[in-house]
C-alpha cells in the first residue's frame, strides 16, 4: 500500500508553470482568431459558426465536449468507491452515440433547411407552441446550469489535487482563473473559438488518457495484481453486481444514453456539421471513444481502490487521480513532466465541456427567452451583444455558487451532480426522438407529458430514502426517478396525441367541407 506521505504535493516548477501558462494563453489566442474569422455579427455566426465545420473539427469538438471533468475525475472517483461495477459508464457512453443515430440525421436535415440556432428552434418549427418552447428552454437552461456548476467544481478540485495552497484557496483560484480564461476566448470568438480550442483540448485529452494508462500500470502493476488485491481487501468491488446493482447499471445506460444525447450543446453540434456525411463519419468514430476514455478512467479508479484503500471518502474521492499523480511525480523527472501533460489534459477536458455549456446557455437565454418572449423584433447585432453579456453574468454567478458550496461544506460528488440534470433532460425525449419521426405527435399532449414528467421527476428530491410509501419504493428500486417520469411522459404524449388525432378525423368526417 502507498504510504500516506505520498499525499504531500510536489509543486510545479517554473518550467511546468510556464507550459501550463502558455497552454492556457493559447486558448485566448484562438479566441482572437475566431473573432477575426467571423463572417457576420449574427446569432447563427456566433453560436453555430456560420456554414458549419468539417469532419476533423466536428469529431474533436464532439469528443472534447462529451468527455469532461466528470469522465476523468468523476468516473475514476466513482470506480474508486464501487469498483468494477462502474464499467457501466463504458456502456452508457456508447449508448449516447446509438441514441444520436435515432434522431440526429433527420434533425440535421431540418436544421440546414431552416437555419436552426438553438434546440428550441426545432420545437418551434415542429409544434409552434409557446408554452412548450418556454418549458423546454427552462429545462435545458436549468440542466446546463447544473452541468456547468459541476465543471466549475471539477476545475477547483483539479487545482486542489496538485498545489501547495490551502484547499479552499486552491479551489477559489482554480475556479476564478480558468473561468476567466474561458469567458475571454468564448466572448471573443463564439462557437469557432470553442470548437477550435476543442481541437487542441481533445488532442491533449486523447494523448493524456493513453499516457495515463501506461503510467498507472507501470507504477501500480497489472490489472491482474489489482484484481487480486481487491478480492482480498474489498471483494464487493470485484464480484458481479447483485440484482439491485444490476438494475442501477441498466438504469444508468438509459439515463445517460438518452439524456446526454439531448444536451443542448450536443444538439447544436449536430446543427454545426457541414454535411450529413461529416456528421455520420464523426458519430461512427465516436462510437469507439469510450474504450479509450471511460474504460481508462474505470481502470484508474479500481487501481486506486486496491492501492489507496480507505484514504478518501465521499466527494473527496473525486480527487483520487490527483493522489495517484502525486505518487507518479515523485518517481522521476520524466514522471513529473508527464504529470504536467496529464494535468493539462484534465484542465482541457473540463474547460472544453464547460465552454460549450456556457455558449448554449447564453444562446437559449438570448434567442429563446429574451427574443422569443420579451423583444421579438430585436436586431441580430443587439442580440449577439446581449448573448455575450449573458455569458458573463452566468459565469460570475455560477463560479460564485461553486466557491460558496465548496466553502460551506456542501460537497456533492461529480456523479451526483451529473445525475440530477439527466432526470430533467430525459423529459425532452418524446419531443425530439418520437415527434421527429411520427408526424402524429401533437403539441398539447407533448407539453402536458413534459410538464407532468418533469414534476414527477423533481418530486423525488423530497421523497425520503427510508420509510414506506409508493414513491419511496420507486426511489429504492434501483432505477433512476427520471426513467419512471419519462414513461409517464411518453404515455401522456402518445396517448393524448392519438386521442387528438382521432377526434380530428371524426370532426373531418362530420364536416367534410
Amino acid at each position: 500500500m502507498i504510504a500516506a506521505a505520498t499525499t504531500d504535493v510536489i509543486p510545479f516548477g517554473p518550467v511546468a508553470l510556464g507550459f501550463m501558462g502558455l497552454y492556457l494563453l493559447s486558448m485566448i489566442g484562438i479566441g482572437w482568431l475566431g473573432m477575426r474569422a467571423r463572417q457576420e455579427n449574427t446569432l447563427r455566426d456566433h453560436f453555430i459558426g456560420g456554414q458549419g465545420v468539417g469532419f476533423f473539427v466536428l469529431l474533436l469538438t464532439l469528443f472534447a465536449t462529451q468527455y469532461s471533468g466528470n469522465t476523468i475525475l468523476g468516473f475514476s472517483g466513482k470506480a474508486y468507491r464501487i469498483g468494477f461495477a462502474w464499467l457501466t459508464c463504458v456502456h452508457f457512453m456508447t449508448a449516447i452515440v446509438v441514441t444520436y443515430l435515432l434522431f440526429a440525421p433527420e434533425l440535421f436535415k431540418l436544421a440546414k433547411q431552416h437555419a436552426f440556432v438553438t434546440p428550441t428552434d426545432y420545437l418551434q418549427h415542429r409544434f409552434n407552441h409557446r408554452g412548450l418552447n418556454l418549458l423546454a428552454t427552462l429545462i435545458m437552461v436549468a440542466a446546463l446550469s447544473n452541468f456547468f456548476l459541476a465543471q466549475l467544481t471539477a476545475m477547483g478540485r483539479a487545482v486542489e489535487g496538485l498545489t501547495t495552497l490551502p484547499p479552499e484557496t486552491a479551489f477559489l483560484w482554480g475556479v476564478v482563473v480558468l473561468a476567466g480564461i474561458m469567458l475571454v476566448y468564448e466572448t471573443m470568438g463564439g462557437f469557432r473559438a470553442v470548437a477550435w480550442t476543442d481541437v487542441i483540448q481533445g488532442g491533449v485529452l486523447a494523448l493524456g488518457f493513453a499516457v495515463l494508462l501506461v503510467l498507472i500500470f507501470k507504477e501500480y502493476g497489472s490489472m491482474e495484481e489489482t484484481t487480486r488485491k481487491l478480492l482480498a481487501t474489498a471483494p464487493e468491488k470485484v464480484l458481479p453486481p447483485k440484482a439491485l446493482e444490476l438494475k442501477n447499471w441498466i438504469s444508468y445506460i438509459f439515463l445517460l444514453g438518452v439524456g446526454a444525447a439531448l444536451y443542448p450543446q450536443a444538439i447544436q453540434r449536430i446543427y454545426a456539421a457541414k454535411s450529413a456525411t461529416t456528421l455520420r463519419k464523426s458519430l461512427a468514430v465516436m462510437a469507439f471513444m469510450p474504450l479509450g476514455t471511460a474504460l481508462i478512467a474505470v481502470l484508474v479508479g479500481v487501481t486506486a481502490a486496491a492501492h489507496l484503500a480507505g484514504e478518501l471518502k465521499g466527494a473527496d474521492s473525486d480527487a483520487v487521480l490527483g493522489v495517484m499523480l502525486r505518487h507518479i511525480q515523485e518517481q522521476s523527472v520524466f514522471g513529473h513532466a508527464v504529470v504536467v501533460l496529464i494535468f493539462a489534459a484534465v484542465l482541457g477536458a473540463i474547460m472544453s465541456t464547460a465552454d460549450s455549456a456556457l455558449l448554449s446557455i447564453s444562446s437559449m437565454v438570448t434567442k429563446d427567452l429574451y427574443a422569443g418572449f420579451i423583444r421579438p423584433n430585436a436586431g441580430q447585432e443587439a442580440l449577439t451583444r446581449l448573448g455575450k453579456r449573458i455569458s458573463t453574468l452566468f459565469m460570475i454567478s455560477l463560479a460564485a455558487l461553486a466557491v460558496w458550496l465548496n466553502n460551506s461544506g456542501t460537497k456533492l460528488t461529480l456523479v451526483e451532480l451529473l445525475e440530477m440534470k439527466f432526470d430533467m433532460l430525459l423529459q425532452l425525449a418524446p419531443a425530439f426522438m418520437i415527434a421527429i419521426h411520427w408526424k402524429g405527435m401533437r403539441a398539447g399532449p407533448v407539453f402536458a407529458g413534459m410538464l407532468i414528467g418533469l414534476a414527477f421527476a423533481l418530486c423525488f428530491f423530497w421523497v425520503p430514502a427510508q420509510g414506506e410509501g409508493f414513491l419511496t419504493l420507486l426511489k429504492n428500486s434501483g432505477f433512476h426517478p427520471g426513467l419512471y417520469a419519462l414513461l409517464l411522459n411518453i404515455g401522456i404524449g402518445v396517448t393524448g396525441s392519438w386521442i387528438v388525432n382521432a377526434r380530428s378525423k371524426t370532426a373531418s368526417r362530420r364536416d367534410p367541407s
